[in-house]
């Protein structure tokens, strides 16, 4: 945990399970009750990305968890910018404005939207952390 105390941004990221975070990630989230306490996170930057095995597995109650523990945590939660384009092959193909959805295939491969979106996300994160730094 002392190491994000150190970062700019955090992007959190768990499959979804059940319609929820995976446990191992609900373990982390409830490991970081000090980083909550003292707000060590506060003021930063975060985003969050979840995957599952089906088109819309409630994959969106899993990025809601992700922001809802981020602005317990005092962060400043980034989504995306683009809107959907209806298109597989666009950025946002489910069109989620709260962080990136994707589907693993039967394979447990990512469709390249998905990595491309996931890519851009991280993209304007790091822009955003640059802009903020500089002021």
């Amino acid at each position: 945990m002392d190491e994000l105390a150190e970062c700019d941004a955090v992007i959190f990221g768990s499959p979804t399970y059940m319609g929820g975070v995976a446990a191992q990630f609900k373990a982390f989230a409830d490991a970081s009750s000090e980083s909550w306490y003292y707000q060590k996170w506060a003021g930063k930057i975060a985003a969050g990305f979840t995957s599952g095995g089906a088109m819309n597995g409630d994959q969106s109650m899993t990025l809601q968890y992700l922001q809802t523990l981020a602005s317990q945590h005092g962060m400043m939660w980034v989504g995306l910018d683009k809107i959907s384009n209806s298109g597989e092959q666009n950025l946002n193909r489910y069109g989620v404005q709260g962080g990136i959805v994707a589907q693993g295939g039967e394979d447990g491969q990512l469709h390249a939207s998905d990595v491309a979106t996931a890519e851009y996300l991280g993209k304007r994160v790091a822009m955003l952390v640059n802009k903020l730094s500089t002021r």
